[in-house]
């Protein structure tokens, strides 16, 4: 990629935070989604140790965007290269590296660099895809930062689970009542409200109002990608509730011999200084984490029980 139709940038930030630490989260490409709030959901295709491929959906610009990208990890160096091998127009190329340098004082320096080129060299779809770059690249730098310099905390901040129900019935009978979420506010009592728009097949964005325990309600924001022939919808919170920094998910109807089972699956950055604020003065992250554990787990296993009364009702029906 050569020439003057080459558009560069660069975006750096300093963190207070060992090389080695930023290194992991950037070359851990899969849990990007929960550490970097652009991306939707990263699908590790291929991984020998040093090269990797990967199928990644983020938001740029507004919109949902898909893309397969290489890459080389270098732990030695601290260096990742990537490029995009199937880009999503009106990008023609994209490329670049992340570099890890250790500076003095246990504090390190992260560079993020860019080289693309724009098909039909338009002005207009050059400023929308540097505008994407550069928004998306701040976002993502200054996420990494927050996350890294709380790097001795992060085993507290971070929290993965799952809830599982068995079902006597079809994997597509489940599936599909997950898939259709849009009928979710007539069919779930805890979501009261529910704006979906599925522009291309399968990448559903939605606003939901989800009520709570107490009778209160909070709104959010989430992408989901859907794979029917897996059986799997893999989401992420673009609005969180008050004490989630970040929320990813995933519902999943596996065969098991005697019928399914659906398994909702959540990872969550807990927002620490939200906290108190949320919870009560002298609340602590233990707390937090207990909280959010129950009131997720709560409304995701009422949903997978309210699949499985779908489901097994259209058994007997049927």
């Amino acid at each position: 990629m050569t020439g003057e139709r080459v558009r560069r940038t660069s975006h750096s930030t300093e963190v207070a935070a060992p090389a080695g630490v930023v290194y992991g989260l950037i070359s851990d490409a899969v849990r990007w989604p929960l550490f970097f709030p652009p991306n939707v959901h990263v699908e590790r295709l291929e991984f020998d140790g040093t090269n990797e491929r990967l199928r990644m959906w983020a938001t740029a610009g507004g919109e949902v965007r898909s893309w397969i990208s290489q890459r080389v990890q270098d732990p030695q160096t601290r260096r990742i290269e990537f490029r995009q091998s199937h880009p999503q127009a009106p990008v023609e190329s994209m490329l670049g590296i992340w570099q890890i340098e250790e500076l003095a004082g246990g504090t390190t320096r992260l560079t993020l660099l860019h080289d693309f080129t724009v098909y039909g060299d338009r002005a207009e779809d050059i400023a929308w895809v540097e505008q994407a770059v550069d928004t998306n690249s701040r976002a993502e730098l200054a996420s990494l930062k927050g996350l890294a310099e709380r790097w001795t905390r992060f085993d507290e901040l971070v929290l993965s689970f799952e809830d599982t129900v068995h079902i006597d019935a079809p994997e597509e009978a489940v599936y599909d009542f997950l898939y259709r979420v849009g009928d979710w506010p007539r069919l779930i009592p805890h979501v009261s409200r529910l704006d979906l728009t599925e522009d291309a097949p399968g990448v559903q964005v939605m606003r939901m109002d989800t009520l709570t325990a107490d009778g209160s309600s909070h709104t959010t924001e989430s992408v989901r990608v859907c794979f029917p022939h897996a059986g799997r919808i893999v989401y992420k919170q673009t609005v969180t509730p008050a004490l989630m920094e970040a929320h990813t998910g995933e519902w999943s109807v596996v065969s098991d011999g005697t019928g399914v089972t659906a398994v909702s699956q959540h990872s969550v950055v807990l927002r620490e200084d939200a906290v108190e604020r949320v919870l009560g003065p002298g609340a602590d992250l233990a707390q937090a984490r207990r909280y959010v554990r129950e009131a997720l787990g709560r409304n995701s296993t009422a949903t997978l029980e309210l699949a499985r009364r779908h489901a097994e009702s259209l058994l007997r029906t049927g």
